[in-house]
């Protein structure tokens, strides 16, 4: 069955991917290099260092945005890039520092741009996703600046600030949405790559984080075929800090992936754009399934069931 679900999964992905996630399978599943990634990946940047062009599948706005460029951090993030002089990460850290739909506090989660192009409900600048108002988007940036920028550059102190003040954004008891924690999770975890944990409150950071991650994940199985949160929004292996606290559920996911593929060797995606832009959503549809499988075989790589 493990065997049949990998097989199917990959005819999938030969089939239907778009390089971007081609080069991601390969790499994680076939001996592909990091630099073939890397490289598919700088197709999406613009000149001026920040990423477009539905790099992040439901907002086709081909501009430099906040959301194209986290969407784009994450695969580096991912592929556990090292080298910070590549040009693809100099040119994030441009980006990010030049002010561009920056606040001085958050990252714009949505642009007024993207109401120029086919895209989901919630990246257009009237819904509730607003522009800047939390840290969705925000905290995670924070952690790739301070990874990959040079500990006495802009930056770096950006990044450290930006970071700081996220954590005291936090009240004790609070519940941050599933998408906000996740970037937060992400926040953490690039610092302790970075090996500047110190220039955090880390353990009040991870404190809080840990009693969210614990609120968060939908405990009712029943629920989980739509969009709902499951534990490898934060959990990605036996290794995940959040594993033991979520063990049963954290297992379980495994078999639920594998009892939910669909014949083609996708998996049903959770959400759709409510009949806008319907000729665009069939093919980002189409995207996101290409990423759903990477998302799953990660998922069942980390725990052995591949």
């Amino acid at each position: 069955m493990k065997g049949n679900t990998f097989k199917k999964a990959r005819a999938f992905m030969y089939r239907n991917a778009r390089p971007l996630d081609m080069a991601r399978f390969q790499y994680h599943f076939e001996n592909g290099s990091k630099e073939t990634v890397m490289n598919v990946l700088s197709y999406y940047q613009n000149e001026d260092g920040g990423f477009g062009h539905a790099v992040e599948a439901d907002c086709w706005n081909p501009n430099s945005i906040p959301l194209h460029s986290n969407t784009a951090s994450d695969v580096i993030i991912e592929i556990d890039y090292e080298d910070s002089s590549h040009p693809v990460i100099q040119g994030l850290i441009r980006w990010y520092t030049s002010g561009t739909h920056f606040d001085g506090k958050h990252w714009a989660v949505t642009v007024e741009s993207n109401n120029d192009y086919p895209h989901a409900p919630w990246w257009h600048t009237e819904s509730e996703s607003r522009c800047h108002t939390d840290y969705n988007g925000t905290a995670q940036i924070a952690g790739f600046l301070v990874r990959y920028a040079p500990k006495d550059s802009e930056g770096f102190a950006l990044g450290v600030r930006i970071a700081n003040e996220a954590i005291k954004a936090l009240s004790p008891d609070e519940i941050i949405d599933m998408h906000t924690c996740a970037c937060y999770v992400r926040m953490a975890e690039l610092f302790e790559k970075a090996k500047a944990i110190a220039y955090i409150s880390y353990e009040e950071l991870k404190e809080k984080l840990h009693r969210s991650v614990k609120k968060l994940i939908e405990t009712d199985i029943s629920k989980w075929s739509s969009y709902v949160c499951l534990p490898s929004c934060f959990i990605k292996s036996k290794e995940s800090e959040f594993y033991c606290e979520n063990k049963e559920l954290a297992e379980y996911e495994c078999d639920h992936i594998i009892k939910t593929q669909l014949p083609d060797g996708s998996w049903n995606i959770g959400w759709n754009w409510s009949g806008s832009y319907s000729d665009a959503w069939a093919i980002s549809k189409n995207w996101w399934k290409g990423q759903g499988i990477l998302q799953n075989l990660l998922y069942l790589k980390g725990f052995d069931r591949l």
